[in-house]
């Protein structure tokens, strides 16, 4: 088993982290403050295929595989994670969902200026009363003529306001559960479609999250996404995927916060030598690096997985399980080794430790990945 990167991955990730560090590093508390994703960020991204990094080049996308968009998001991650959890959700969930269940004419029409970068992708699941148990989506979709009319509020959405294409799930067959789903393709500016509250986040507040409200919002019947009935089973298979990025996401962020206390502690000096020298802090360092190094391990195999064409719903939940949990860890721990230092906005550790936790509940909360590890185990 050949677990190194090759020279073209390699390139990737230096070419990465070289962009974070000079456009993105720079504006991070900026852009936290504001609690907004920065446009002007936008061109730049598509400049270096991070608007559509696994999509084909027939549809404006940089064709790379699932290993290189883990490089790419695990880059972003280490730099500013709510800039990485943005380009995650375009790439990952709406844009994904169109790339893998839309017809040709909405690939032509949707996903190509979604990969070029000239507009923003969302998705619409969650809802106030359907979290974990996504099926329990009360947003409903009625024929009427040769369209739908949609109903209803989705909450938590990452890029609610700001995103041009979105897609949404709801209801068509009331009593068939989840087969009773369908996905739609809706564009900012429709009649009944409007965003609602802005969250007032702990963390990631570079990547805007908000309501979004349908009332009477009538689509063609073109914009149904797949078939009929299939949309919560299709959003399934993207969250399986999207489970991988946000991994990955986990893992740069555990890097970048490991980084930093590593680099804290070997400038902070108590009793006349680094606190880096002291056998309490290495500990926690090298338990950090550890386990950082087998979480990234979890998530390039469930990616290769990917790439392989085989399933991954088990590798995906135990990637996203594992990353998630020891980068909470990596982050409390880089505020304990910078002290007081850590709990101000002056240094980097205060700003992981509260984008951290949110990679334990996006896209499925820990309890909820235990419960399909669990499912997938108990079926084998």
């Amino acid at each position: 088993m050949d677990l190194r990167f090759s020279d073209d991955q390699q390139l990737l990730r230096r070419s990465i982290r070289e962009f974070a560090e000079a456009e993105i590093r720079p504006h991070v508390r900026e852009w936290d403050e504001a609690q907004s994703y920065p446009p002007e960020l936008m061109p730049r991204l598509a400049a270096l295929g991070l608007m559509g990094i696994q999509f084909p080049e027939v549809y404006g996308g940089a064709a790379m595989n699932a290993v290189d968009y883990c490089i790419c998001i695990e880059e972003l991650a280490r730099v500013d994670p709510s800039i990485c959890l943005s380009v995650a959700a375009h790439n990952g969930l709406g844009a994904a969902h169109i790339a893998a269940f839309g017809t040709e004419e909405q690939k032509r029409q949707y996903l190509v200026p979604l990969a070029r970068g000239e507009k923003l992708a969302a998705w619409g699941l969650t809802e106030s009363s359907a979290g974990s148990d996504a099926a329990a989506i009360r947003t409903t979709a009625a024929r009427d003529g040769d369209g739908w009319v949609i109903n209803g509020t989705k909450q938590f959405i990452t890029h609610g306001r700001t995103g041009d294409i979105m897609v949404v799930m709801a209801v068509t067959a009331r009593g068939k559960g989840s087969r009773g789903i369908s996905a739609f393709i809706v564009e900012r500016g429709t009649p009944g479609f409007r965003a609602g509250k802005k969250e007032d986040k702990l963390g990631m507040r570079a990547s805007e999250t908000s309501e979004v409200m349908f009332e009477q919002c009538r689509v063609p019947g073109a914009q149904l996404l797949g078939l009929e009935g299939q949309g919560f089973i299709n959003a399934m298979h993207v969250l399986d995927a999207g489970r991988i990025g946000i991994a990955a996401l986990a893992v740069g962020l555990a890097q970048g916060a490991h980084d930093a206390a590593c680099q804290y502690a070997f400038e902070r000096r108590q009793f006349g030598q680094p606190i880096g020298m002291f056998q309490g802090i290495r500990a926690k360092l090298v338990d950090n690096a550890g386990r950082i190094e087998a979480a990234r391990l979890l998530t390039f195999r469930a990616a290769s997985m990917r790439d392989q064409g085989r399933r991954t719903t088990l590798e995906a939940a135990m990637a996203k399980l594992y990353s998630s949990e020891i980068a909470v860890r990596a982050a409390e721990d880089g505020v304990q080794i910078h002290g007081g230092y850590g709990f101000v906005k002056d240094y980097p550790a205060e700003k992981y430790f509260r984008d951290v936790k949110l990679t334990t509940i996006g896209e499925g909360t820990s309890e909820i990945q235990r419960l399909v590890i669990a499912r997938q185990l108990l079926a084998a």
